[in-house]
């Protein structure tokens, strides 16, 4: 329950927007309870023979009091569900905001899938907690207080024996909440388990298809559903013997009444319009007492999935910016001063003592063998991690110390994994750039050599690529992904092996548009192709997480082994594929 105190800023928002709801919860109320007086007196005037009104009056008034409550009815649920659902807006919105915020650790650590069940299930759930179960808290109390003290007035003592099965309801509702509160917290782990397998499935449907894993996969998934069924059956077998046990203790009371009741008519201690206007007072109690469990419902899911969020809340960004951060124009000089990185949890850093220096607009490659942590690097630069051992300067000032927008805003990245949003090509060109100019995005586009293409998609670049770019092939999406890079006019550019699914022809046309392109800038290039990198200034070779050899090409093909032996493997495989 202590989960719940985190809504208290969203609630306070519109505080006056709850006090006007319960408002109408009590004028509702009063309106609601007032009826049965009405026709308690009509009763017992026509039974004296002394009826003042005509009954059709006392009907009338019996409708107008109907009508006024239900007015006041619908303006409670207007306010306190409108109020409800501004919350939600306000909580979506601060969940994805923080989301947003999180570094790139908290994504490798969860999943999709379960992000997904918490901003979505979870979210909604405590919605409901707070719309309609505070709605219901409210009108449960005002019910009781004057609808018990309005009993108490016509005959005190039927209302006391009345009230004799009631104290068996704290009991059923402290064990139901707390079973509750377990069981939902339960349900919402294999939802967002459920959600994941979907999710991953969906995205990943060609290796699931080519390797005929249908079957597997549909097998995997009914055991999760059937799981997810099993632990809503268990919250269903609660809430069964539930709601008896309320028509048991509400039953109880009824048979009180009329037992007792009856007999204080019989006696002449309480007149007929009287007994009729208790039953009917019992019988507006017997709604908010079987409701009790049904909020209790309400406010342990909350609390259950407001947990949930909370956790997600509670994560703290690891990247993070001094409190007085630079923000001064970037040049772009970059030094590596014996810096080290390890990732969370691996048993050896990825990067070791790795010292070097690389000038404003210089273009230095990076080469080495898969895991040598040619990727890992560029990360750093952009600081989408920080270094766990010494320093990256920028410009002279260590990388920590700058503001990260300023710093990645003067970065174009093209990243190894290529990832597209489901937009059109040219809102993926100029996602990271959306005022640049149309002219502009079309000369990055013909940078990339993606102008041809685009003369035979349907739509030229207006053309939606589908979820994640599944209408293109790997080199369009590439090459789409590098004219995002440029249309940002950056001062450092970054390419992570970016023209690996490109054919040799393309490449070497885009790499010759980039050679006037990087003029100027600091250029950053890690590829596996030998080709794309034997015109940079400099080209580093690591392996192992440290720098084997500084050089040239030339330098490189007479002085280190590795380097000579891996362009010669690619020389000759390229003149074969050329005979062919």
């Amino acid at each position: 329950m202590r989960s719940l105190l985190r809504l208290r800023p969203y609630v306070e928002k519109y505080r006056s927007s709850f006090l006007i709801g319960i408002f109408y919860v009590l004028l509702t109320n009063v309106f609601t309870l007032m009826s049965p007086l009405v026709l308690k007196r009509a009763i017992d005037e026509l039974r004296a023979g002394t009826l003042t009104h005509s009954l059709v009056t006392y009907a009338g008034v019996i409708v107008a009091l109907a009508a006024i409550q239900g007015i006041f009815r619908y303006g409670m649920r207007k306010v306190m569900i409108g109020a409800s659902r501004e919350i939600e807006y306000d909580l979506r919105n601060d969940l994805f905001a923080h989301i947003e915020s999180l570094s790139l650790p908290f994504f490798e650590r969860g999943n999709t899938g379960d992000l997904m069940a918490r901003a979505t299930n979870d979210l909604n759930a405590v919605r409901m907690f707070i719309g309609p179960a505070i709605m219901y808290i409210a009108n449960t109390f005002f019910i009781v207080v004057i609808g018990v003290s309005l009993m108490l007035g016509i005959d005190w003592k039927l209302t006391l024996l009345a009230m004799i099965p009631f104290p068996l309801l704290s009991f059923a509702v402290n064990y139901l909440g707390s079973r509750l509160h377990t069981l939902y917290g339960q349900i919402q782990e294999q939802y967002s388990s459920i959600t994941t397998h979907v999710q991953e499935n969906i995205s990943g449907i060609r290796v699931v298809k080519a390797f005929v894993r249908e079957r597997e996969e549909i097998r995997r998934f009914g055991i999760l559903n059937r799981e997810f069924i099993k632990r809503n059956m268990r919250m269903v077998r609660l809430w069964g013997l539930f709601f008896p046990f309320m028509g048991l203790l509400t039953g109880a009371a009824l048979l009180i009444v009329l037992w007792y009741g009856g007999l204080r008519v019989v006696n002449g201690h309480l007149t007929l319009g009287g007994f009729i206007a208790f039953m009917s007072y019992l019988g507006m109690l017997t709604w908010p007492a079987i409701a009790i469990g049904w909020v209790i419902n309400l406010i342990q899911r909350g609390a259950a999935s407001m947990q949930r969020l909370g956790e997600i809340f509670d994560e703290r960004p690891e990247i993070v910016e001094t409190a007085k951060p630079v923000v001064q124009p970037v040049r772009g000089e970059l030094s590596f001063e014996n810096i080290t990185f390890q990732y969370h949890g691996a048993e050896a850093p990825v990067l070791r003592d790795l010292t070097f220096h690389v000038r404003e607009g210089e273009t230095v490659a990076v080469v080495g063998a898969i895991g040598s942590g040619k990727s890992t690097l560029l990360r750093l630069i952009a600081r989408l991690y920080d270094v766990t051992g010494g320093a990256i300067r920028l410009d002279g000032i260590d990388l920590r110390e700058w503001g990260l927008h300023t710093v990645r805003d003067a970065i174009g990245f093209v990243p190894q994994e290529t990832f597209l949003f489901s937009l059109s090509i040219k809102n993926n060109v100029r996602f990271g750039s959306p005022d640049r100019p149309e002219e502009e995005i079309r000369a990055a586009c013909e940078l990339a050599r993606l102008t041809n293409d685009l003369a035979r998609f349907p739509n030229d670049w207006e053309t939606i690529v589908g979820e994640r770019g599944v209408l293109l092939s790997g080199g369009q999406k590439q090459r789409i992904a590098v004219a995002r890079a440029l249309a940002r006019d950056p001062g450092i550019l970054i390419l992570d092996d970016s023209l690996s699914s490109v054919d040799v022809k393309t490449e070497e046309e885009i790499l010759r548009g980039l050679r006037e392109f990087r003029k100027g800038r600091t250029t950053i290039i890690v590829s596996h192709r030998l080709s794309a990198v034997r015109d940079a200034d400099r080209i580093l070779v690591l392996e192992g997480g440290t720098i084997r050899a500084v050089g040239t090409h030339e330098e490189l093909i007479r002085g280190d082994g590795f380097y000579s032996r891996l362009y010669e493997r690619q020389r000759i495989t390229r003149e074969l594929e050329e005979l062919e």
